[in-house]
């Protein structure tokens, strides 16, 4: 026995891996692809949403804008058309959690930095301090690509509707009014359709490495729709 086993042992070994193989590419076949949620009103935590769209279920996509970038250009909509985006909410005076986002940001800068599909933007909260001077000032002090990142400034009000109707981004309730403040954690990735994919803690690693991850899925998402 030992001897037919030792006459065929190369046999086996062939068989054995091809049977591997086939195993694993059967399960790959099978395997459900990944796919991220497109998020909804209703979905999220409704101290985040603006009360008036709360029981929203479906169609919600961010809502057109107009605000000024680092660099005095005109930032709108249409500057991210086919563009993934990692969207977030900060102000260059806070010492807070701020900082930590920003730097988080800037690791994923580096990483879509030659991805033409993928950008950043980033909402001042405190656009009657954050000019478009200061606004330049922080994006040459964090190593801002402008090619791949808006810091963008603009009118209060404006800002606080998308952070509260578009993004379902913060808690604090306001109309951009002279005392009203939000402040926020939250990163937000968004489709090419404009519609919420994602949202991830801008403090955390992991979450930095889980928003980079479904990038990648949202990619491969888009990658499957071409003819």
């Amino acid at each position: 026995m030992l001897q037919f086993f030792s006459k065929f042992k190369y046999f086996f070994i062939t068989l054995f891996i091809l049977s591997v193989i086939i195993v694993s590419l059967i399960y790959q076949a099978l395997k459900p692809k990944e796919r991220l949620p497109v998020y909804e009103p209703s979905m999220v935590n409704a101290e985040l949403v603006d009360s008036s769209i709360q029981y929203i279920r479906k169609y919600h996509t961010i809502a057109p804008f107009k605000l000024i970038n680092q660099n005095g250009d005109t930032i709108t909509e249409a500057t991210y058309k086919d563009k993934i985006y990692v969207a977030d909410f900060f102000f260059t005076t806070c010492l807070t959690i701020c900082p930590k986002m920003t730097d988080n940001m800037t690791i994923i800068q580096k990483e879509i930095l030659d991805d033409p599909d993928v950008m950043l933007l980033s909402h001042s909260v405190t656009p009657e301090i954050d000019s478009v001077p200061r606004l330049k000032e922080y994006a040459l002090e964090k190593g801002v690509v402008d090619s791949k990142w808006n810091m963008v400034t603009g009118d209060k009000k404006q800002i606080y509707e998308l952070a509260r109707k578009s993004y379902l981004a913060v808690k604090t309730i306001g109309d951009g009014g002279p005392f009203d403040m939000i402040h926020t954690e939250n990163f937000v990735l968004v489709d090419k359709e404009k519609k919420i994919r994602g949202y991830y803690d801008g403090t955390k690693q992991e979450d930095i490495q889980k928003l980079l991850h479904d990038i990648a899925v949202l990619k491969e998402e888009y990658k499957e729709q071409k003819p």
